[in-house]
Formats: C-alpha cells, structure tokens, sequence
C-alpha cells in the first residue's frame, strides 16, 4: 500500500485486559525509526496498549531479536508475557546490492519467525530509495507507517484473541 492512498484508521480497543506488547526497533537513521515509533505509540496510547522498546543494531538484527523475544520463558520471576510485537526499522537503497540482500534476508526472516510462530507481529520496516521517501513515511500525519504498522499489530492481537491462542 502506498503512502498516498493509505486509509485513515481509528485505533482499536480490544476485548480483554489492555494488550502488552514488545517494539523491536533499528534505530541506523534514528529519526526516520524515532517517527514511526511516536506514531505507534500514539495508536498504542488510543489503544490504551502497554509496551516496551528494545534496541538492536539494524534491521538484518530484527528477526533474530523477535525469535529471541518469542523464545523467552513465559513462566517464573523474570517472565514476561507480550501479547504481539511490533519491528520498526528503514533500510535506504546505495549504490551496491547490500540493499536487495538485506530487505529480502529481514522480510523473510519475519515470515519465517511469523508463520512459524503464529505470533501477533506489526511489520514497519521501510524499504525506501532515499532518505526523503523515508522521511515522509514517518513524519506525524496521517501516512506514518509506525502507526499503521501498529494497527496491523493490534489487528492480530485481536485475531489471537478471537481464536482463543493469547
């Protein structure tokens, strides 16, 4: 879906206790990563969603981090239960195919972890040419894709929920 035609979306409240979930982000261009994430939190917040944020190094980090997550205990004193996650992160095409390796290593390696998993997972990963085409997919309107990413997340949430898997 491109920016342009994006839907507005009101945030969704969810049946149950208020969802928990886990932001996995890459913050290499730290502002670009820091605008989604203000535009999720803001869905989170409507939501009234907790959530915590972990950092890793860039975006190839990502699906291994959301394994780590995944394999955690969720039983005893350090446990903790997240209801969905949700990977932030931008990767800006260069003049070498360290761009095309990349993108395709992180989306399937989500999929992956996804499939496999059945986890609720909030996908904002930006592929962009430039750093403006990522600039503009993160700025505080209606086209940030934190935010959609966010009600992609609360969507499956909401589907775990449904069919009894939370």
């Amino acid at each position: 879906m491109s920016t342009i035609d994006a839907p507005e979306r009101q945030a969704r409240r969810l049946d149950g206790p208020a969802p928990h979930l886990l932001v996995i982000q890459a913050p290499y261009y730290a502002d670009v990563v820091g605008g989604m994430l203000r535009g999720a939190q803001r869905v989170f917040a409507e939501s009234e969603a907790s959530h915590e944020v972990v950092e890793v190094a860039g975006a190839f980090e990502l699906p291994a981090a959301l394994r780590m997550a995944l394999s955690q205990p969720t039983k005893g004193a350090k446990a903790v239960r997240y209801d969905g996650f949700l990977l932030l992160g931008c990767v800006v095409k260069g003049e070498t195919d360290h761009y095309d390796f990349i993108c395709a290593a992180v989306c399937q390696g989500v999929m992956d972890v996804s499939t496999e998993r059945g986890a609720a997972i909030g996908f904002g990963l930006l592929t962009v040419d430039t750093l403006a085409q990522a600039e503009a997919r993160s700025a505080d309107d209606r086209h940030n894709k934190g935010a959609e990413a966010a009600h992609a997340l609360l969507g499956q949430v909401a589907l775990r929920r449904r069919w009894g898997l939370a």
